[in-house]
């Protein structure tokens, strides 16, 4: 059914001695928090590194994060406390020791930020001077923020300039990475258009931290970029992914016609907003205890609950009770983007919808960021380290990058230094000509966008997800076998960028492993809800679900 998906390769056949090459240390694939930070680490203990990012290095998901940053800082606060917070909100699959790792070393993290010219928002009086706010699901305020939210912007700037600083960091931008470069079981590199040019990067480790796959979803937090390319070069590459049915959606998006998702960060109700409907009724305390501060897989399923309860398309955030002036200097983007829609945040409410976020699952990777591909670290949102487990914790994904971006980079220099390597020069792969009709890239995407919102978003079931997948069958027939060659646009008969279509590979295969490993798991737990099977199911579902390449269905595997 999905043999096209399964037994697919390279997106390109390709000739090694006919490409240009390069060579380096160490590769890294992606420019938000965990790319910049092993790359720093990399080079600080030695390695020759080439960073290649998709767009600019300034487009990132990490760049658009408003909230902010975990870390215990504060006295009265303790990792243990953290620890236990982030392993209720992940039900069940958090592995420990990925906890205990990023939890302890985070402050270690976020300190050094503040030593690399980092200017997070001040409290005189506080830990470090610093101001920290409460989220959702956290017992203490433990969150560091900047510029109120601009926290990622700050954080990305400031790992961007850091980069810059080390003379054996080479940054290439708007890189499209197609396919790792595998050889006897292991990776060696990648193949990239760079500068408008197919090439072959030859290097000793490779670290993936290409992000996430919020454009899978019509309704997205992620900017454009975020196609899940990782994920799915991953896979192609014969890396063991996991958990790819978590899928993480934020509460709180704005929700104005016609315009994009921009998100409301979860900060807003940690400082005392309100979520009511259409009548103004406050309905969060009928869901759970915490209220607005509830994990986010509560509140978003409280929200869709309450949407159909009242017949309306959205709900509201309500911040009137709060100071005017003093929340817009809180948040100033939000400010900005009210003020946009002349929304007056002093006696009106704010128009909220929940939106894709956050791919908790990813490529399997151990305390070190490796995966089970030799020389592959992968790390970041492309990444499933047991952090998160069925449900981020809010604020823990900066706090994960910084942690596992500085220990894979740093092993991976020590690997690549370590190691001696002969690359083969004349690999090659060919790719057989397709004979099928060609369907029209763009509406193939739209649909699917779509599709995956309405069957396999905040709630599922078994008959939608079978449905979702026999037309994600369909319509990889007639798309996965192509060869979208880079001069395509030179050819004014096909004006579809080769890259379009290199992403709509890559979303529909990423697509199939969700869809796939939701209609697997027949239990409710964390971000995954089945309407069908409304509870969690420890007996059966307290596990893992595995992905290889060259199968249609995932491995269960218990907790370790």
């Amino acid at each position: 059914m999905f043999e096209s998906i399964t037994q697919r390769r390279y997106l390109l056949p390709f000739k090694a001695a006919r490409l240009p090459q390069q060579f380096t240390d160490v590769l890294v694939i992606g420019g938000g928090v965990a790319g910049l930070r092993a790359a720093i680490a990399a080079a600080q203990d030695g390695a020759e590194v080439l960073l290649l990012t998709k767009d600019t290095i300034d487009q990132s998901n990490t760049w658009y994060a408003q909230g902010g940053i975990a870390a215990v800082l504060q006295p009265l606060d303790s990792v243990e406390s953290h620890e236990q917070d982030t392993e209720v909100a992940g039900a069940g699959l958090c592995d420990h020791k990925a906890v205990e790792i990023v939890i302890r070393e985070g402050p270690q993290r976020v300190l050094e930020l503040l030593q690399w010219g980092a200017h997070f928002d001040r409290q005189a009086g506080n830990a470090y001077d610093l101001a920290f706010t409460r989220e959702g699901g956290h017992s203490f305020a433990r969150i560091v923020h900047a510029y109120g939210d601009a926290t990622g912007k700050e954080l990305a700037q400031t790992l961007i300039r850091t980069v810059r600083a080390c003379d054996t960091v080479r940054i290439q931008e708007k890189s499209f990475v197609l396919d790792l470069v595998t050889d006897n079981g292991r990776c060696l590199g990648a193949l990239a258009l760079v500068n408008n040019q197919l090439h072959l990067i030859w290097a000793k480790t490779t670290i993936l931290a290409s992000g996430g796959a919020g454009q899978l979803y019509r309704e997205s937090t992620n900017p454009e970029i975020a196609t899940a390319d990782g994920h799915a070069m991953a896979y192609r590459a014969g890396a063991t992914l996991q958990d790819m049915e978590m899928v993480q959606f934020h509460p709180t998006t704005l929700y104005v016609a016609g315009a994009s998702r921009a998100l409301v960060t979860e900060a807003v109700r940690g400082e005392g907003a309100y979520l009511v409907d259409r009548t103004g009724y406050r309905f969060m305390k009928d869901y759970h205890e915490m209220a607005e501060l509830a994990p986010r897989d509560v509140v978003s399923r409280a929200i869709v609950e309450q949407i159909r309860k009242t017949h309306f398309t959205h709900v509201f955030l309500d911040v009137r009770h709060l100071p005017t002036a003093e929340f817009r200097e809180r948040f100033p983007q939000l400010a900005q983007l009210v003020d946009q829609f002349e929304i007056d945040i002093s006696k009106d409410l704010i128009p909220i919808h929940p939106a894709a976020h956050y791919m908790i699952g990813g490529v399997d990777a151990d305390e070190m960021g490796r995966s089970s591909l030799n020389g592959l670290y992968v790390v970041g949102e492309a990444s499933c380290s047991g952090l998160h487990g069925a449900n981020r914790l809010g604020s823990n994904s900066l706090l994960e990058g910084l942690a596992f971006g500085a220990r894979a980079g740093k092993h991976a220099a020590e690997t690549a230094r370590n190691g001696k390597i002969d690359f083969p020069l004349n690999l090659e792969h060919r790719v057989p000509p397709s004979t099928r009709t060609e369907l029209d890239i763009t509406d193939v995407k739209s649909s699917l966008r779509s599709i995956m919102w309405r069957n396999v978003g905040i709630e599922r079931t078994g008959d939608r997800l079978s449905e979702t997948r026999e037309i994600i069958a369909f319509w990889s027939r007639y798309v996965m076998d192509k060869v979208f060659l880079p001069d395509m646009p030179t050819n004014p008969a096909r004006p579809i960028s080769p890259q379009a279509g290199w992403e709509l590979q890559n979303m529909l295969t990423v697509s199939f492993l969700i869809t796939t490993a939701a209609h697997a798991r027949t239990e409710s737990r964390g971000a995954h809800y089945r309407l069908d099977y409304p509870q969690r199911d420890d007996d059966h579902w307290r596990l893992h679900l595995l992905w290889r390449r060259a199968t249609e269905t995932p491995t269960p595997e218990p907790l370790s």
